[in-house]
């Protein structure tokens, strides 16, 4: 299962923090797929196969903080019972903006996400894409800079990171965690 970390609504569209968003869906685009809403699960879902696997893509529809709600019910109703067989996709304050990077399990970083995540299934030992969105140039605060829209550089880096960031779970899908993290942390935006 590939998850896509973000906020819903008009008002998140394009924010820093949508980045798990928007890989899961260019996902789903690229597959000629399209979501359903799951009100039980609370998320927008839809299921591909890619190179014979049977993928599921979710979007939770829970405010970011909340997303382990959904994460957890998407587990269990999938009878999914190795947690690295969950790949979360979400934003990275702490990888500069562009880069991109696969790693099992570790520190969320602050990230409420993830930690909601690991509050609800019990381990945070699941897979985890990170999208680097970079800090913010002043001393404001990475709540704050998450939530804004990147200015036109900015989205000039990211929007490639997009891309790799969906070669990313094809690699972890195809090939498994250690050889996605030989083929993309690697590379520089």
């Amino acid at each position: 299962m590939v998850v896509g970390l973000g906020n819903p609504g008009a008002k998140y569209l394009g924010t820093r923090h949508n980045m798990g968003y928007e890989v899961v869906e260019q996902i789903a685009q690229r597959e000629m797929t399209s979501f359903d809403t799951s009100k039980r699960d609370r998320a927008r879902t839809a299921a591909i196969t890619y190179q014979g696997y049977r993928v599921i893509l979710a979007c939770p529809i829970t405010l970011m903080n909340l997303s382990g709600e959904s994460v957890s019910s998407l587990v269990r109703r999938n009878g999914i019972d190795q947690v690295d067989r969950v790949v979360v996709v979400h934003d990275e304050l702490d990888l500069e903006p562009g880069r991109v990077k696969v790693k099992r399990g570790g520190s969320n970083a602050g990230h409420n996400g993830l930690n909601s995540i690991r509050q609800h299934l019990g381990t945070d030992d699941f897979v985890r894409i990170r999208i680097g969105v970079g800090k913010p140039p002043d001393p404001q605060s990475g709540r704050d800079w998450v939530l804004r829209r990147p200015s036109p550089d900015d989205r000039s880096t990211l929007d490639p990171a997009v891309d790799v960031g969906v070669e990313a779970v094809k690699a972890v899908v195809v090939g498994g965690v250690e050889q996605a993290m030989n083929e993309i942390n690697g590379r520089q935006p």
